[in-house]
């Protein structure tokens, strides 16, 4: 059974940092590609970033470039989301996400083949 489990979701106040994480089992997803969206309410599922299991080639969304970090441990089948600087308008539920491409993560609707449960990140102005 595949599946993708965030955590580190929480309250924090603006300018602080949190960081996700994202733990993949079920089976290898060493050819797939890896991201996070994120859905506010009221507001379509968004495209945040996405990076490769082999050779970590990473894109962001300019919403969130320079603020927040992709990233992987391999070994620990788990992706990791760095969000530093937060603002009050990065208030949603996140999710994180496994395709076997990466042009599913730019489709609108999104076109990903796994999603994880979601965990909610509120910004306190």
């Amino acid at each position: 059974q595949v599946q993708l489990v965030e955590s580190g979701g929480g309250l924090v106040q603006a300018g602080g940092s949190l960081r996700l994480s994202c733990l993949a089992s079920g089976r290898t997803f060493s050819s797939y590609v890896m991201g996070w969206f994120r859905q506010a309410p009221g507001k379509e599922r968004e495209f945040i970033t996405r990076i490769t299991w082999i050779g970590g080639r990473t894109y962001y969304a300019d919403a969130v470039q320079g603020r927040f970090t992709i990233s992987r441990d391999n070994a620990k089948n788990t992706v990791y989301l760095q969000m530093n600087s937060l603002k009050s308008e990065d208030t949603a539920v996140y999710y994180c996400a496994a395709n076997p491409s990466s042009s599913g993560f730019a489709s609108s609707p999104p076109r990903v083949e796994y999603w994880g449960q979601g965990t909610q990140v509120t910004v306190s102005s």
